[in-house]
C-alpha cells in the first residue's frame, strides 16, 4: 500500500468537519437473521474480512512530513501500521429500534487518528434480524467508493469480470510546454465557469423562502428514519406523467415536505427550498480514482404548489433544464471550484466554507446506486438498505435515496432537536406516493 494524496474535494470535506457536523456518510443495512447469534457471527466476519481490504487500512495524515512539499497544507491517505479491525467493527447490545441507535451513532464523529470508518453491528431483540451501520468519512470515500468498500466485507458476489484500467503515465510537477496553449484555454474556461457559478449562487438565494424547520441552529444531535416505497409504484407514476424515476423520487420529497410542514403548523405557503442534487463526475481514468468527483444541480422544490402533478411537472422541467446546461455550470456546481483552491486554502478556509453551506442550499437530496444482485453477510440476506448523508452546518435535514431489489429506500438524517418528528416526515413520503398514484388514476 502506498500513500495517496487527497483530491481537492476530499481535502475540503476533511477540513470542513467539526464536532457538531461530522462529515461521514452512513448506510444502515437490515438483515434477515438465520439465528439469534447471527449478529455476533456477522461482527466476527466483518472484522476478519476488513483486515484484508487495503482501502480500510488507510488513515489520513498531513502531507508535509511525508515528502510532498509542493502540496503544503494538504493531506494523504497512508497505511496505518497499527490497524486493528476490532477498533472499527463494534458489536452492540440487542435493540428493538435500529433507527434510534443509528441516529445516536451517526452524531458521533469518527476518530481522525485512525482509518476513518466504522461498522456497528446491531442485533435485533426479535432474534430474527440484525442491522449493520457502516460509517465512512467523506474524505475516505464518496457514495460509490463507500459501496465498494462495504461490499468487500460482505459475502462475495458473482459479478461480471471488469477489464483492467490502463495505467496513466506519471505526471511531472511542471506542465508539458507543448500543452501550454490548451492549458491557457482551459484556465480561461475555468475562470469563466467560476464567474458563472458565482453569479448563479448569488441569484439562487433571491426570492426564496425556506422553512425554519430546515435551517435551524445546529445542536450536534442526530436522528434517523427510513421508509420503503414500491419501485413499481414509482414506475407507474413515471409512465403516466413522463420524466425519469429520479424526477418522481424528488417530487415525492417536495410533496412530503409540504404535508409535513402543514401538519406541524409551520405552513408551506411560499416555501421553495433549494435542494442540492449531487451528480457524480467519476470517470474510469480519473486522476483520483478514490477521490470525490462531484458536481450538482440546484433545484427549487415546489413545496408551495398544492397540486401533486404540478409539483412533479415542475421538478421534471427543472431537472431537464439542468441536464441540458450540464453539471459544470450553475449554482449546483460549486464543488467544482474545489479543484482550483490550493491545499493550504482548504485547510485555512474549511471552517468558513462549512458555515457558508446554508447560504448555498437548504437541504441535500442524493441518490446512492446499489447493485441489483442480493447482498448477504454470513448467508443472511439484506432486506433493507437506508443511505444516510452528512448534515451541513445550519441545515436540519438531508435525504438520501437508494433502489434495491424492487424497492426504494429513503434514508433521512436530521438534527434531533430541530426535527423531533422525523418519523412523521418519513410517513409523509409514503403518503405522497399514494397521493401521486391517485392523481395519476392508478
Amino acid at each position: 500500500m502506498t500513500s495517496d494524496l487527497l483530491a481537492p474535494l476530499d481535502l475540503a470535506f476533511w477540513n470542513m468537519e467539526t464536532a457538531e457536523h461530522p462529515m461521514h456518510l452512513g448506510a444502515l443495512g437490515v438483515f434477515s437473521a438465520h439465528s439469534p447469534t447471527a449478529g455476533a457471527h456477522a461482527a466476527d466476519l466483518l472484522a476478519g474480512r476488513a483486515a484484508a481490504v487495503p482501502g480500510l487500512r488507510m488513515r489520513i495524515r498531513d502531507v508535509w512530513p511525508l515528502g510532498f512539499p509542493y502540496a503544503f497544507g494538504g493531506a494523504a491517505r497512508v497505511p496505518d501500521p497499527g490497524f486493528d479491525p476490532l477498533r472499527h467493527v463494534l458489536l452492540h447490545a440487542p435493540t428493538a429500534d435500529f433507527h434510534t441507535e443509528a441516529g445516536r451513532l451517526m452524531q458521533r464523529p469518527l476518530d481522525r487518528d485512525r482509518p476513518p470508518w466504522e461498522a456497528h453491528v446491531l442485533p435485533g431483540q426479535d432474534g430474527v434480524s440484525f442491522a449493520v451501520l457502516f460509517k465512512f468519512h467523506h474524505a475516505l470515500a464518496d457514495g460509490l467508493r463507500a459501496l465498494t468498500l462495504a461490499a468487500a466485507v460482505l459475502d462475495p458476489m458473482d459479478l461480471p469480470a471488469r477489464k483492467p484500467r490502463p495505467e496513466e503515465p506519471a505526471k511531472g510537477l511542471l506542465p508539458d510546454v507543448r500543452k501550454l496553449p490548451d492549458l491557457v484555454r482551459g484556465a480561461v474556461s475555468d475562470l469563466g465557469r467560476a464567474l458563472d457559478i458565482g453569479a448563479s449562487v448569488a441569484l439562487s438565494s433571491v426570492g426564496v423562502r425556506s422553512s425554519p424547520a430546515l435551517t435551524a441552529e445546529p445542536s450536534g444531535t442526530r436522528r434517523t428514519a427510513g421508509v420503503v416505497v414500491d419501485l413499481d409504484d414509482v414506475h407507474r407514476v413515471r409512465k403516466s406523467r413522463g420524466g425519469t424515476v429520479n424526477d418522481v423520487l424528488i417530487a415525492v420529497v417536495a410533496g412530503a415536505l409540504r404535508r409535513w410542514l402543514d401538519e406541524r403548523g409551520d405552513g408551506s405557503e411560499g416555501v421553495a427550498p433549494r435542494a442540492l442534487i449531487p451528480v457524480s463526475r467519476r470517470r474510469p481514468r480519473t486522476a483520483h480514482p478514490q477521490g470525490n468527483r462531484l458536481s450538482g444541480y440546484l433545484v427549487r422544490l415546489p413545496v408551495d404548489d398544492p397540486d401533486p402533478l404540478g409539483r412533479l411537472d415542475t421538478v421534471r422541467t427543472a431537472m431537464d433544464r439542468k441536464k441540458d446546461a450540464g453539471p459544470h455550470r450553475g449554482a449546483g456546481a460549486v464543488a467544482l471550484l474545489a479543484d482550483h483552491v490550493p491545499a493550504l486554502g482548504h485547510r485555512l478556509g474549511g471552517p468558513l466554507a462549512s458555515q457558508g453551506a446554508r447560504l448555498w442550499f437548504d437541504l441535500l437530496v442524493t441518490s446512492v446506486p446499489l447493485p441489483s444482485i442480493g447482498l448477504k453477510l454470513g448467508g443472511n440476506p439484506v432486506t433493507e438498505v437506508y443511505p444516510f448523508a452528512p448534515l451541513a452546518r445550519g441545515q436540519s435535514l438531508a435525504v438520501a435515496i437508494s433502489t434495491y431489489r424492487g424497492q426504494v429506500h429513503y434514508g433521512l438524517v436530521a438534527d434531533a432537536e430541530a426535527v423531533p418528528d422525523l418519523d412523521r416526515l418519513a410517513h409523509a413520503l409514503s403518503e405522497e406516493v399514494t397521493g401521486l398514484l391517485a392523481a395519476c388514476g392508478s
